[in-house]
């Protein structure tokens, strides 16, 4: 199991959970990143997990088309993962 992840993985996370069904686009520009490091980011946080690497997407978020546009919503071990981090930072 892969232990340290990247900040900018945190970061989609985070900004995932707090806008919860946000368009792909919208975290993209929100984060100021390219669409090919959302792609990978997102990626990597759903199940699909990062193409050429021998680990497994995390299962916290699930990408859904809305048009023509990725939709981003929470899993429940997404809404889980958040609810812990929160009772981490908040107490």
């Amino acid at each position: 199991m892969q232990r340290e992840i990247p900040g900018q993985l945190v970061r989609c996370f985070l900004y995932i959970a707090s806008h919860d069904g946000c368009h792909k686009q919208a975290m993209e520009e929100a984060l100021d990143m390219t669409t090919a490091s959302g792609s990978r980011n997102t990626d990597w946080l759903s199940d699909k997990g990062r193409v050429g690497i021998k680990h497994e997407g995390l299962g916290l978020i699930t990408k859904e088309l809305d048009g023509r546009r990725q939709r981003l919503r929470l899993t429940s071990k997404g809404k889980d993962t958040a609810k812990l981090m929160k009772a981490l930072i908040y107490g």
